[in-house]
């Protein structure tokens, strides 16, 4: 089996940045977002189920679900959001683990926001690496990227696993309050690490 580092982070914590600087230097990068996105998307597995669920009106005129339209849905309605989980975290899982079995990089980098939420994560991954910034720098980020009004980040902050649970589930952290310069240094000396452990393991 592959080495596997669990690479997860908080909305706006630079998740993305790390991940693609992983890459960048050779590990094969699974992850569950662009995932989930390939089951939503036009034609996508989760749209008949999808549609089923929250109706018409909640699938874009391209045949996509309404992103928007289904968040606003499930941040009401904690109901409406576990139906949604039901649907995408199978899928999800049995994706991504094939993506894992298959990877020829010298490890894996299994990109999962909601990571440290979920029960079994410890058997998944056998490192759990925390990208982490202050929650300020956090809704900077966010609605500098997405246009989201203040109190509206914050709410999706709030409902995520708290700051200090994640870094509490952490093996390695990576600050990313500051430059992108300095979270690469951060990466650079990850990967060496890791390259080490993969071949330990």
């Amino acid at each position: 089996m592959p080495f596997v580092i669990g690479l997860t982070g908080g909305i706006g914590s630079g998740k993305s940045a790390a991940a693609d600087e992983f890459a960048r230097l050779g590990a094969t990068l699974v992850d569950t977002d662009a995932i989930a996105h390939a089951l939503t998307a036009p034609r996508g597995a989760a749209i008949e189920a999808v549609r089923a669920l929250f109706g018409d009106a909640c699938i874009d005129a391209s045949g996509a679900m309404d992103r928007a339209k289904v968040r606003a849905r499930v941040f009401a309605d904690p109901s409406a959001r576990r139906q949604l989980e039901g649907i995408l975290h199978p899928l999800i899982r049995r994706e991504s683990a094939a993506r894992v079995a298959a990877a020829d990089g010298p490890y894996v980098v299994l990109v999962v926001p909601l990571l440290v939420e979920s029960a079994d994560f410890r058997s998944r991954v056998d490192r759990v690496l925390v990208v982490d910034c202050p929650v300020e720098v956090q809704v900077a980020r966010v609605r500098a990227r997405s246009g989201l009004p203040e109190n509206e980040a914050r709410r999706i902050i709030a409902a995520q696993v708290s700051r200090e649970t994640r870094l509490a589930a952490a093996d390695d952290v990576i600050d990313n309050s500051g430059t992108l310069e300095a979270l690469y240094a951060q990466v650079h000396r990850l990967d060496e690490r890791y390259r080490a452990l993969a071949r330990a393991a």
